[in-house]
């Protein structure tokens, strides 16, 4: 009967630890999505780029990737970023997909323009370079410029 209550007890604290445990990860989580202004930026293709990926300017994260879509009358991919409130940025800049090791893992990596306008919240991102096929880049490499002649 002893052993009966000191293993509920053990049970007890085991849970109680486990629901302390998700408690902080949920709280130091960022499932609230960043506080900031959407831009808009097309791509003529998003291999590996996923939805909360990030979005850097200068090495730093100023921002998550909120979604994508096809444009059905480009075939485009449209891709919606979340940037932070504090960021703004010129109305020339340049917005590309690279990959973020060899391993995988794609983010897209703004590079500011020099112009004074600021991107309203909403706006586009007109100057983009889609996603290089790692595949492409290793034939380009042993097969030498881009196989014409």
């Amino acid at each position: 009967m002893g052993r009966n209550i000191v293993e509920t007890i053990v049970g007890a604290l085991v849970l109680a630890v486990a629901a302390v445990f998700v408690f902080y990860a949920f709280s130091k989580s960022d499932r609230g999505g960043p506080a900031g202004y959407e831009v808009v930026a097309r791509f003529d293709r998003i291999d590996g780029l996923k939805r909360g990926a990030d979005v850097t300017l200068s090495g730093v994260k100023v921002g998550t990737v909120t979604g994508f879509d096809l444009d059905r009358k480009t075939y485009q991919a449209v891709v919606r970023m979340m940037v932070s409130a504090n960021v703004g940025l010129p109305i020339d800049t340049f917005a590309k997909i690279v990959g973020e090791s060899l391993l995988g893992g794609m983010v897209v990596v703004l590079e500011p323009g020099g112009d004074t306008k600021m991107i309203a919240p909403g706006g586009d991102i007109e100057k983009t370079q889609g996603a290089v096929p790692l595949a492409e880049l290793i034939a380009k490499f042993m097969f030498g410029g881009t196989g014409s002649k």
